[in-house]
């Protein structure tokens, strides 16, 4: 990033401060009362197990009601407990919720789970997540373009288990469902700025307030964060795995009437970064049965007289060796418009949003110094539209009901390059003429253009009966239509002229091209209806104690698989177009508070049958150091477990918070799985029937505790500690004892001192407080060459806070 664009910027969020600071005596005079953006559908409460800061409203089921009193799986992470944190994006705020799995390679291919489900990536842009993303009702149809810094929030809701009804998309493993502060009717501004280790610094404002008394208020959030890396490339000595992210958010609310609220949004995020590249955790030369893996990385790199200048076995000397540009670079920006009506006895609700989200990588695919790979990475320019109208009862009567329709456009245009050096031959193929293969691999680059369309239809209506003042039931319908097309196109676009070769030779150059990047065509598609919903009775034993039950079906829409696909069993080509996936679910809980609300107590326990569950595969090609990814579907998947979450705030000055969740997700039906790498010498496939899904910990608990104390009339010293552990999985689909990252709990502390008054706030924090050393993920090739993604060392910082 150049130095004039991060001088703007950081000169952009001074200029926001020193606005808000200007005007503060005039705005101040004529701010209205801040209620309004309560009445607009966005609650400024804090988190529901927070009776310090109130109780938080939600709109899990699109009406603002009481957490405790919304008869699902539902965590709620407020606000304030995000600013006390320090959490800025949405990894770290998974640190924070049970049963929430997020593992970010890089953006595009993000991998999150909720109940161990979910897990397919955005690696293939012709298919969907199955944990729905939302911000500010907008549905994000890349999972990708929610990894930018999340600013100005007012609370996160993890709803967990199918999502068929209500929201935009069918998710058949949950959603995260984000609400952004509203503008004020009463003068608002903070400014924050924070430093820490490994040059990291931030600076954030926010100002709102009246532009015209009770009439229209304005929003206007920056955020600018700097990060280098934590590990160093010994090609060049730069320090990798680093991000400059810079994200705006302006807002317009309106009230031109009495029973009329509007809403306009308009936000834009770019991150560039030296990153993102795995580190090399060690190289296994014996298969499982003891044989000795041919053609193996140190044989290869005997070859190419070539040695690693660190040690492989000690990933935590923080160290890489790559000659290849890399980059995980960014844009992300849409406007949104809500418009809320009361019609008298239900509101009119309008959500209208059109997004942008462009990706631009390149990745060193070798791990080494050697011109092995030159060019690696596959670019997106996602645009999608979506327009929503819903309507909703309000007030209190025996039957609530909220009634819609969905309309959603995406269009991904993707571009992979993937170019080969001079030292492909000799790493890759030894058997070869060594001059004729040189020849045909040098500089060769294949370009994939893949492009999927959809175009969603849906229809949607719930009721709430509320039999007697203990007793409700709810059920909900949703009916989907989905017509997707896609296109792949394969091409050569660069490399030495074969033609000049002689017949046989340019026939044997080409076939050495083709095994690695063939020349492909297809245009594919499919249309897909899904009648979906739930069923749900709820009991409330005491005005704070609550027991439902629930049934929901969920379903995916098919997908497509667009690249270059192998053959299946029959020796063709597998299809692209990837079934539907089918989810039922089944799920008891209780709601309770106790001691006048200063103990919270929540409980579930579910039950989901997945069919044709649509999992990544990745397929190593030949002795290559390539592999293809894709999509299909897997017969049978299984999610069951429990869940609890725990709140003690016996005083102000005291919260104890504390969740754990079992989840035992495995394979009921896929007995023609990939083998692991370690048995590919014996056999293509194993049997994984009844083995732990991919990316899915069995057990994750995490605690939290936040003391205070009071200094003088108006001071106070703070201190918050909080520990997040999951247990041992396998982060690669092949159950390979390669892939299996060992379990981990990562601790993090912040001390402070403010002055309620004056809004002053001082914390010094660390994160990794006990420099706990990790992996996020393994992955083990066929050349017995075993890589992962490092977890974050400990770091220390300070920040700085103000709010008028």
């Amino acid at each position: 990033m150049s130095i004039k664009f991060q001088g703007a910027r950081h000169l952009l969020a001074a200029g926001i401060s020193l606005w808000a600071l200007a005007a503060t005596p005039a705005w101040a005079a004529d701010g209205a009362d801040a209620s309004a953006s309560v009445a607009a559908g966005d609650s400024a409460a804090a988190d529901v197990a927070e009776p310090n800061d109130g109780e938080i409203l939600v709109t899990a089921r699109r009406r603002q009601e009481r957490a405790q009193e919304v008869p699902i799986a539902l965590s709620v992470v407020s606000g304030a407990t995000i600013e006390r944190t320090g959490a800025i994006n949405l990894v770290q705020i998974a640190d924070l919720t049970p049963s929430l799995v997020i593992r970010n390679n890089n953006a595009r291919n993000t991998f999150v789970n909720i109940r161990g489900l979910g897990s397919n990536s955005d690696q293939n842009d012709g298919l969907e997540i199955g944990v729905g993303f939302y911000v500010d009702d907008v549905y994000y149809g890349r999972i990708g373009a929610s990894q930018f810094d999340l600013i100005d929030l007012d609370r996160v809701e993890v709803l967990r288990g199918p999502q068929g009804t209500l929201f935009g998309k069918n998710t058949t493993a949950g959603a995260i469902n984000i609400t952004t502060k509203a503008p004020s009717f009463d003068f608002e501004a903070t400014g924050e700025a924070t430093l820490g280790e490994r040059n990291y610094h931030q600076v954030r404002a926010s100002v709102s307030g009246p532009l015209v008394a009770d009439k229209v208020a304005a929003r206007l959030t920056v955020s600018d964060t700097h990060q280098d890396g934590f590990v160093t490339n010994l090609f060049n000595g730069r320090t990798v795995n680093g991000s400059d992210t810079l994200s705006l958010r302006g807002q317009l609310l309106a009230k031109p009437t009495d029973t009329v609220t509007i809403r306009i949004i308009g936000d834009y995020s770019k991150q560039s970064g030296y990153s993102r590249i795995a580190s090399i955790l060690g190289v296994f030369t014996k298969f499982a049965n003891g044989a000795t893996v041919t053609n193996n990385f140190y044989d290869r790199a005997a070859r190419a007289g070539y040695v690693l200048p660190y040690n492989p076995n000690d990933p935590f000397a923080y160290q890489v060796d790559a000659d290849a540009k890399f980059q995980a670079n960014m844009e992300g920006y849409g406007v949104s418009g809500k418009i809320d009506w009361d019609v008298g006895g239900a509101t009119l609700t309008s959500v209208t949003a059109y997004r942008w989200w462009d990706w631009y990588p390149l990745n060193d695919q070798d791990n080494t110094r050697l011109p092995i790979n030159l060019k690696g990475g596959t670019s997106n320019k996602q645009r999608q539209f979506s327009q929503e109208l819903r309507l909703a009862s309000t007030g209190d009567r025996k039957i609530d009901y909220v009634v819609g329709a969905y309309y959603f456009y995406q269009v991904v245009h993707g571009l992979g390059q993937y170019q080969l050096g001079p030292s492909y031959a000799v790493w890759n193929n030894p058997t070869a003429n060594r001059t004729l293969a040189n020849y045909a691999y040098t500089n060769f680059q294949s370009d994939s253009i893949i492009e999927p369309i959809t175009k969603s239809y849906a229809a949607f209506g719930q009721l709430t009966w509320h039999a007697t003042d203990a007793l409700s039931v709810t059920g909900g319908l949703r009916y989907t239509h989905e017509d997707k097309t896609g296109l792949f196109d394969e091409r050569t676009v660069a490399g030495n002229d074969l033609s000049v070769l002689s017949p046989a030779d340019r026939a044997t150059a080409q076939a050495l091209r083709d095994a690695v990047y063939p020349v492909v065509r297809y245009t594919t598609g499919l249309n897909d209806d899904a009648l979906t919903g739930q069923i749900n009775a709820s009991y409330k034993v005491t005005k704070d104690v609550l027991f439902y039950a629930s049934y929901s079906r969920g379903s995916k829409s098919g997908g497509l698989s667009l690249g270059v696909l192998p053959n299946g069993a029959d020796g063709k080509p597998i299809s692209p177009v990837v079934r539907p996936e089918k989810v039922d679910a089944w799920e008891v809980g209780l709601k309770s508070q106790f001691w006048d609300r200063r103990v919270t107590l929540n409980l579930a326990a579910y039950w989901t049958k997945v069919r044709d569950y649509q999992a990544a595969i990745t397929q190593q090609i030949g002795t290559t150091t390539s592999s293809i990814r894709y999509i299909s579907n897997i017969p049978g998947v299984r999610s069951r477990g429990v869940e609890a979450d725990l709140v003690v705030a016996p005083t102000q000055y005291v919260r104890f918070t504390a969740s754990a969740a079992y989840n035992d997700a495995v394979y009921t039906n896929y007995k023609n799985a990939q083998v692991a790498p370690e048995n590919s010498n014996v056999s293509k496939t194993q049997d994984l029937t009844g083995v732990q899904l991919a990316n899915a910990p069995k057990f994750i608990y995490n605690f939290s505790l936040d003391l205070s104390q009071p200094l003088g009339s108006d001071g106070e010293v703070y201190t918050r500690i909080d520990y997040n552990h999951r247990s041992s999985n396998d982060t690669s689909g092949l159950n390979s004892i390669y892939t299996r990252i060992a379990p981990y709990g990562v601790a993090n502390a912040r001390i402070g001192f403010r002055v309620a008054d004056s809004g002053l706030d001082f914390s010094v924090w660390v994160r990794n407080l006990f420099d706990k050393q990790y992996l996020l993920a393994e992955s083990a090739a066929n050349t017995g060459l075993i890589t992962g993604n490092l977890g974050d060392p400990r770091q220390f910082g300070a920040t700085a806070r103000v709010k008028f």
